[in-house]
C-alpha cells in the first residue's frame, strides 16, 4: 500500500471528522483497555516476584504457631516446639534441601544509643539467613562464621531503623543497647523499599525496621521463657530441581512425626503461593481481555458502519474512477487505506489513553505498572488486524459496484 493512498485516505476520512471522531473512539477505548491490563498485569507480576524473592522462591519455610499460653502448655507435654535439630532433620532428610536457615525473635524491652530510644525488633539468625532471604549490606558486612562461634556482641540494622537511631550518621562501628547487652553495628542492610508488609496472606519480612544478631549471641546473651520454641522459623533452600511441592510434603511429615503431630507449626511454599497469585492474575487478565475485545468489536463495527456509508455517498466516485480504468483490486485497496488509517489512529490515541489510565490504576489502587514491548505491539497489531478485517466489507462491496450504475446514481 503506496504513500499516495494513505495520503488519500487521511484527506477523505478529514472531509468527515465527527464520524470518523465517533468511529475513532471504539478502537481508542479498546486498545486502551487492552494497554492498561497489560501494563498493570506485567507490573503485578513483578512486583509479586519481588515480593517473593523476600521468602525465596526455591525455599520451603516453616514457622511456629502463635498458641495461647493454656493450650500451649498442653502442647508442651508431646511437642518441645520447633527447634534447630529439626532444621539438621530436614537438611538431612528433605530431597534437594541445600542451605538452612534460622530465626529467633527477642523480646525488645529497651532499644536505645544511650540517649535515644527508639522502638524495633530483634531477631538472632544464623549466618545463612541473608542469603536465603536475599538481604544485602549497604554499609559494613553481614554476620559471620566468627561473629557466630565467639558469641560475639554485634548486629546488623535495617535501614530505617538505622536511620531512627543514627539519623544521617553512618552507623557502621556505632554501639547500640538491646535490653541488658551492648552490641556494635556491623553493617546495614540495603533498602528492598518492598510495596507490601504480606504477600497472599503471608507478612513479609520488612526487614528494614530489625536488628539481627547471630544465633549464638542471640541465644546466650537474651532470656527467653520455657514455653517458647527455640527456633520461630527455619528457611529451607533446594537445589531448583526438586519441585518445592514434594520438599514441601517431606518436611511436613517430618516435623509431624518429630512433634509427635502437635500441629504447633505453620508450612509456607513460595512458590506456591507465587502460582496462587498468578492463577488470580490470570482471571483479572481474562476478565480485562473479554472487555477489550468486547470494545475492539465495537470498534470494528463502527469501521464497517463509516465505510459502507462512504460506498454509498461516494458511488459515483467510484463509477468514475472504475470508467477511467480503475481496477477492482484498486477500489479494494483505497477503502482499505482509510480503515488502516482509521485502525493505527485508534491505536495510537489508545496507547497514549491506556498509558495514562494504567497510572491512574496504580496510583489510586497502589498497583504496580510495567511496561513489555511485547504488550504495546500486541495491542497495535489487534487494532490494525481488527481495522482491516472489518473494512474488508465494504471495500469489497465497493469494488463490486457497477461502474455504469455507479455513474447513474444521484449519490
Amino acid at each position: 500500500m503506496n504513500r499516495a493512498l494513505i495520503t488519500e485516505a487521511i484527506s477523505e476520512l478529514q472531509r468527515r471528522k465527527l464520524r470518523t471522531g465517533l468511529t475513532l473512539l471504539g478502537m481508542i477505548f479498546g486498545v486502551a483497555a487492552i494497554v492498561a491490563m497489560l501494563a498493570v498485569g506485567e507490573g503485578s507480576r513483578r512486583e509479586a516476584l519481588r515480593l517473593v524473592a523476600e521468602l525465596g522462591l526455591n525455599n520451603v519455610i516453616i514457622e511456629s504457631k502463635t498458641i495461647d499460653d493454656k493450650r500451649l502448655k498442653e502442647i508442651r507435654n508431646r511437642s518441645l516446639g520447633l527447634s534447630a535439630a529439626d532444621a539438621d532433620a530436614a537438611l538431612l532428610v528433605v530431597p534437594g534441601a541445600q542451605l538452612v536457615a534460622l530465626k529467633k525473635e527477642i523480646k525488645v524491652d529497651q532499644l536505645s544509643t544511650g540517649n535515644k530510644v527508639e522502638t524495633g525488633r530483634a531477631f538472632a539468625v544464623s549466618t545463612s539467613y541473608a542469603e536465603l532471604s536475599g538481604l544485602q549490606t549497604g554499609q559494613g558486612r553481614w554476620l559471620d562464621e566468627e561473629d557466630n562461634a565467639s558469641l560475639a556482641p554485634v548486629c546488623v540494622l535495617g535501614p530505617r531503623l538505622a536511620h531512627k537511631l543514627f539519623g544521617d550518621r553512618n552507623p557502621v562501628g556505632e554501639r547500640i543497647k538491646l535490653n541488658h547487652a551492648w552490641l556494635e553495628v556491623v553493617g546495614v542492610l540495603a533498602d528492598r523499599a518492598l510495596s507490601k508488609s504480606e504477600f497472599e496472606g503471608v507478612k513479609l519480612g520488612l526487614d528494614d525496621e530489625r536488628l539481627f544478631v547471630p544465633w549464638q549471641t542471640g541465644r546466650a546473651r537474651f532470656r527467653f521463657t520455657m514455653l517458647e520454641d527455640e527456633v520461630d522459623g527455619i528457611s529451607l533452600r533446594l537445589d531448583g530441581k526438586t519441585a518445592p511441592d514434594i520438599a514441601a510434603r517431606v518436611l511436613q511429615n517430618l516435623i509431624e512425626q518429630r512433634h509427635a503431630s502437635a500441629d504447633d507449626t505453620n508450612l509456607i511454599v513460595p512458590m506456591g503461593l507465587y502460582r496462587q497469585n498468578q492463577q488470580t492474575q490470570r482471571i483479572f487478565t481474562i476478565v480485562m481481555s473479554s472487555i477489550a475485545a468486547v470494545s475492539l468489536l465495537v470498534g470494528g463495527i463502527g469501521i464497517m458502519n463509516i465505510m459502507l456509508a462512504n460506498v454509498l455517498e461516494r458511488k459515483r466516485e467510484i463509477g468514475l474512477k472504475r470508467a477511467l480504468g480503475a481496477r477492482k483490486r484498486d477500489v479494494i485497496e483505497q477503502f482499505l487505506a482509510e480503515a488502516l488509517v482509521i485502525a493505527f489512529s485508534g491505536a495510537l490515541f489508545g496507547v497514549i489513553l491506556g498509558a495514562a489510565a494504567a497510572y491512574s490504576i496504580a496510583a489510586l489502587a497502589g498497583w504496580s505498572v510495567a511496561w513489555a514491548p511485547v504488550s504495546l505491539i500486541f495491542a497495535v497489531t489487534s487494532c490494525v488486524a481488527v481495522g482491516l478485517a472489518f473494512g474488508v466489507f465494504p471495500a469489497r462491496q465497493a469494488a463490486a459496484l457497477d461502474p455504469i450504475a455507479a455513474l447513474r446514481t444521484d449519490g
